[in-house]
């Protein structure tokens, strides 16, 4: 039986285990990235370890989410993110340089290689044939270290492409049909294949965005093949060395395959607030637009943007919009310069922003109250544009430029025949924003700077066998990690400050509940389906961990904040019978009890000790997370 594309380079990394789907699995990770949102965590981890130098074949610190620094405490992360990589041995991306999955794509990326990083965009590689995963800071840390990185060995599914892209048609509405077909929860478990005839019709910019967005899926990445098209992106990058030929096996078996005609997509948008959440641009023409946002790791490349700049030349957008374009790299930026199409941008009304992420985490240019903002991004959770009520929609680079100019919702097939646009041949290559690392004789003297935001990491307490306490929280279906600890420009700058962070944990769904969970001294939550969907931060779990909270129970979870609950030291847990879900209420006191046993058999017995019922809890894990728990989390486990 032949190999798909994933199980290749799983069986060339594979340190445990074997291709099994469902079963742990270890893997040699080749790169790591990170980003400074969660960075300063990682790299406080791993210090901890105590290893001097990284053992990767590369890792790169990126610096792309906390740019507005309005206050001492961005640029302090920033400099001790900077001192720690010339320490370590890592390369370093300076503010300004570009957003982490946009660069590394452009200069560092490697087909059949594997790359972890603490963002859950990470599977933006897999659009130049790597397997490009999101992990938790933890997992990220381990991996720097030499350690392997550990999965559920997943399913494949194959997405078979015929036809070809219609004029307005991008790649984005390849995504959102994706995500039209599977839900938000459909990739769960599985690792998503591209394939067919289609693949040959679309560029790696346009395969890396359908990457991008397979995280909105839940899978645990998604893959194109590295053939012609990807040699000739990395040789126009200057890096055609890195070119290695990849592509599945004849007979290779997948668990589903998915067939789409790119000749039948028309122009899609995900409407507030999930991204799966899908409706034609054509259905909502009548919904007036507030503001139009251009950019992020998704839509920010040199083709995106000469495209906006090709819709928008020698027109101006409606006065009733706000629109902001944020290239995704100074390379791109540059070359935007350099041929005019960055005058066109401006002169059409937009608002350039630097090369960062932006508004896709809430970083500024947060829309009004109840605005219509539609957003080249990948995700449109309540709240994560930094307004409440904001009624965020994700469109591609057609629909937002072509929206921005009339005001409403347009369908961009109405504005006539779509404009053509040339990509050079060679890119402009200047790395003089990443800055190399101290040697290791010289890393002896770096000093590492540490500025007064920077807080311990709360670290994990050894398991119990008998867990009592409130049920301090009970949340609904698809709580992502924006619910559970958001995102914006008022609390990223103290993702190294854990306790003062908390003060923000759900606040999405319940303000009082950080106060609670420190009244109650140690807590259980309760929550639905696929809990945990969304970013790779693994604050969702270090804020929790500091606040108490010793178990979370829920029907389902997503794999990367499962594994970044285990990591932390609190135990997730799934309900037997999804039905019992209902029978529980927030303030019921709980108990959990045989644990030391349950782990092991793989079911837990939860009693709510306010009404005397009992359940039945499922826990399916390996022995390496057993004793991580036991331990009281990875980085306890890690140091014996």
């Amino acid at each position: 039986m032949g190999l798909t594309i994933a199980q290749k380079i799983i069986k060339a990394h594979l340190l445990e285990g074997d291709l099994t789907p469902g079963s742990e699995i270890a893997l040699r990770i080749d790169q790591t990235l990170t980003q400074d949102a969660t960075g300063t965590m990682a790299y406080l981890e791993f210090e901890s370890i105590g290893i001097p130098r990284v053992r990767t074949e590369l890792s790169v610190a990126y610096i792309d989410h906390n740019t507005l620094q309005s206050g001492f405490e961005n640029a302090d992360d920033h400099r001790y993110i900077q001192s720690v990589a010339k320490k370590y041995g890592i390369r370093f991306s300076r503010p300004g340089n570009g957003i982490c999955h946009q660069v590394h794509l452009e200069r560092f990326g490697k087909p059949g290689k594997t790359l972890i990083g603490s963002d859950s965009h990470t599977p933006t590689g897999g659009g130049i044939g790597m397997l490009a995963m999101g992990a938790g800071g933890m997992d990220v840390a381990v991996a720097m270290g030499g350690g392997a990185y550990y999965i559920t060995m997943p399913k494949m599914i194959k997405v078979n492409l015929t036809g070809a892209l219609r004029p307005w048609v991008s790649a984005k509405d390849v995504s959102l049909e994706i995500l039209r077909i599977l839900s938000v929860k459909g990739g769960v478990g599985y690792i998503i294949e591209w394939g067919g005839e289609g693949i040959k019709t679309l560029s790696v910019p346009q395969r890396a965005t359908i990457t991008n967005m397979g995280t909105e899926l839940g899978a645990t990445t998604s893959i194109f093949p590295s053939d012609e098209v990807t040699k000739a992106f990395l040789e126009s990058q200057g890096r055609g060395e890195d070119y290695t030929p990849l592509a599945s096996d004849p007979d290779a078996v997948y668990d589903r395959i998915i067939d789409i005609n790119l000749s039948e997509l028309k122009p899609l948008l995900a409407c507030p607030h999930s991204p799966d959440n899908i409706k034609s641009a054509e259905e909502l023409s009548d919904v007036k637009v507030d503001q139009v946002c251009i950019g992020s790791c998704t839509n920010s490349s040199l083709a995106d943007m000469l495209k906006v700049a090709a819709i928008l030349k020698g027109k101006t957008i409606d006065p009733s919009v706000s629109l902001s374009v944020s290239p995704g790299s100074k390379q791109v930026l540059t070359m935007l310069a350099d041929c005019g199409a960055l005058s066109d941008i401006i002169a059409a009304g937009a608002r350039v922003l630097e090369c960062a992420c932006g508004p896709c985490i809430g970083m500024g240019f947060s829309p009004n109250s109840a605005g219509v903002s539609l957003r080249t991004f990948n995700r449109n959770f309540e709240g994560r544009s930094g307004t409440k009520d904001g009624q965020v929609y994700l469109v591609s680079p057609e629909v937002a430029a072509a929206s921005a100019l009339t005001g409403y919702i347009t369908d961009p097939r109405t504005l006539g025949e779509c404009p053509e646009i040339v990509m050079p041949d060679k890119f402009k290559i200047n790395d003089s924003a990443v800055i190399l690392p101290a040697t290791e004789e010289e890393a002896k003297d770096v000093e590492v700077l540490r500025g007064p935001n920077i807080k311990p990491f709360p670290e994990g307490a050894p398991m119990t066998d008998v867990i009592t306490a409130p049920l301090t929280l009970k949340v609904g279906d698809n709580i992502t990690t924006d619910h559970i600890m958001p995102a914006g420009a008022k609390i990223l700058p103290y993702r190294s400050n854990i306790p003062y962070l908390s003060k923000f944990c759900f606040g999405v769904c319940d303000e009082t509940f950080p106060e609670r969970a420190k009244e109650a001294g140690q807590s259980i939550i309760v929550g639905g389906s696929n809990y945990g969907q969304g970013s790779s931060r693994e604050h969702a779990a270090l804020v929790p961990l500091y606040l108490g909270v010793k178990a979370v129970v829920a029907k389902s979870f997503a794999r990367i904040h499962a594994a970044n609950l285990i990591n932390a030291g609190i135990i997730p847990l799934t309900f037997k019978n999804a039905d019992d879900y209902d029978k529980l209420n927030q303030g019921d006191e709980l108990e959990l009890s045989g644990l030391f046993k349950g782990i092991e058999d793989g079911t837990v017995t939860l009693t709510d000790k306010t009404t005397g019922e009992k359940f039945q809890l499922v826990c399916e894990f390996s022995l390496r997370q057993r004793q991580m728990l036991m331990a009281g989390g990875l980085l306890k486990y890690t140091k014996g």
